[in-house]
């Protein structure tokens, strides 16, 4: 069975006021005393108000289930026992005046010095799922297959509706601001192994960028792990939900795999088309149209079940198909996580917003 593992990233957040707090040192700090947790495990992110983890390697979603579960509860306590709680959202509903502090390491303290307002307005936080791939050059087929779906899953996991305490109109505004960095957005078609190499070298040779961590596709090859890396997704209210886009996610890759073997050709959709199918799925979430891999726009619903059958067969094949349908079924009656901010905006206003984030943060 394919391994995948899964990191998310969380804010912390206040609970009277739901603004954010640069308490990410003693919440990391914190999270490892009772040993339920490694350093590995609770990781720093670039501003103080936030911290991410970061699943063991997994095999089953019942793995990758149990450790969310795990490291969201520890992360929670931590950030009890220091007056904050963490936000599950992919932007904050509200923000200081002023910049939250920058995490003290040098290539973030190098970002602030390149585009110190883009930093500041980074308070953003991802779902990202990593599965396993047999070699760099299987990576890269798989990145050219996987990029005409990647609209559909960020419309799949958009929980980031508002922003300085108002609703931005697009369903993942974290998908906006990701976007305004040198290297970001959609993934673009590389020939080979060597050819996405040699491109990295050059990006990083003209100095655009420092590292590779500073290649912000919606997906990429890691340059840790022997896997392909999904970052379009933002972090999930819910664990079950971060462990459906897994699944969905690992299908999409093994579907890849299986048409890269025999040959099938790649959809004919324009970058300029993918770009912007990207933008419209940010825009919409599922509560429009989508863009089909074939550059043709369609219901969303009609989309992400066509988007099922293309990986049902790997989903049978890994046993999870049950899961996710049900899981499926669940998101298409009660929205994505900005449609639930969004109600919960309308019913009780921001403090309701907060107690959503918050409180959803533990549950399965």
């Amino acid at each position: 069975m394919t391994t995948i593992g899964v990191e998310e990233e969380y804010l912390l957040l206040d609970p009277v006021t739901g603004l954010p707090v640069p308490q990410a040192d003693k919440v990391r700090a914190a999270a490892g005393v009772g040993h339920l947790v490694t350093d590995q495990e609770v990781q720093y992110e670039l501003l103080q108000a936030q911290v991410e983890v970061a699943t063991p390697v997994c095999d089953t979603l019942e793995e990758v289930g149990g450790h969310l579960l795990r490291l969201r509860h520890a992360v929670g306590v931590a950030a009890e026992e220091h007056g904050c709680r963490i936000g599950v959202c992919g932007t904050p509903p509200l923000r200081h005046g002023r910049p939250i502090a920058v995490t003290d390491q040098a290539r973030y303290r190098a970002m602030v010095t390149l585009a110190p307002q883009l930093v500041a307005e980074q308070l953003v936080n991802g779902t990202h799922v990593h599965v396993a791939v047999p070699d760099r050059e299987a990576g890269v087929q798989v990145l050219n297959r996987i990029r005409f779906r990647l609209p559909t899953l960020t419309a799949m996991a958009a929980n980031s509706p508002l922003w300085d305490g108002h609703d931005t109109g697009f369903a993942s505004w974290r998908t906006v601001i990701f976007s305004r960095w040198p290297v970001s957005g959609m993934p673009p078609h590389f020939e080979d192994a060597a050819d996405y190499d040699r491109r990295v070298e050059r990006l990083q040779e003209s100095g655009l960028i420092s590292d590779t961590g500073q290649l912000y596709w919606q997906a990429r090859l890691s340059a840790t792990y022997p896997t392909i890396e999904v970052r379009c997704p933002d972090v999930q209210l819910r664990a079950d939900e971060a462990v459906m886009l897994a699944a969905i996610i690992r299908a999409l890759v093994e579907t890849s795999l299986a048409e890269a073997a025999a040959g099938t050709p790649l959809p004919d959709c324009a970058p300029e088309l993918l770009q912007a199918a990207m933008w419209h799925a940010a825009r919409y979430g599922l509560g429009d149209t989508l863009i089909d891999p074939d550059g043709r726009p369609h219901r969303a619903g009609d989309v992400l079940y066509e988007f099922l059958r293309h990986v049902a067969p790997a989903l049978d094949a890994s046993g999870d198909s049950r899961q996710v349908t049900s899981l499926i079924h669940r998101l298409l009656q009660d929205g994505t996580g900005a449609d639930r901010q969004r109600a919960a905006l309308a019913h009780g206003g921001l403090r309701a917003v907060t107690e959503l984030i918050s409180a959803q943060s533990t549950m399965p």
